[in-house]
């Protein structure tokens, strides 16, 4: 089993940035890809980002290329959302994810492919 604690949450005004923070641990060796998806209150579970465990590769959300960057630190098993410019329409609950099994962006972007998730922590972007 993986356990994935999300922190770095809470409120910040549009423009502002904040960073989050993902901390694996358990039975971590065999993760190969990690995301963040994000959730507002009445829609569905949406893609944010995601990065490859070994190689760093990453791939990103259109809606958020170009504010958001994920990068990991293999030493600290975490991986972290660098939220940059958030807007109103960033309001979510920020959920980390954790999948074991080599697959390509394509993949990478779907909640199926995923085995692991957060509990999640809130992030609001006032206007």
């Amino acid at each position: 089993q993986v356990q994935l604690v999300e922190s770095g949450g809470g409120l910040v005004q549009a423009g502002g940035s904040l960073r989050l923070s993902c901390a694996a641990s358990g039975r971590t060796f065999g993760t190969y890809h990690m995301g963040w998806f994000r959730q507002a209150p009445g829609k569905e579970r949406e893609f944010a980002a995601a990065i490859t465990w070994f190689g760093g590769n990453t791939v990103y959300a259109d809606s958020v290329k170009g504010r958001f960057t994920i990068s990991r630190d293999n030493a600290k098993k975490t991986v972290y959302l660098q939220m940059n410019s958030l807007k109103p329409e960033d309001t979510a609950v920020y959920y980390c994810a954790a999948g074991i099994r080599v697959t390509g962006a394509q993949f990478m972007i779907r909640p199926v492919s995923y085995d692991y998730w957060g509990q999640g922590t809130q992030v609001t972007v006032s206007s």
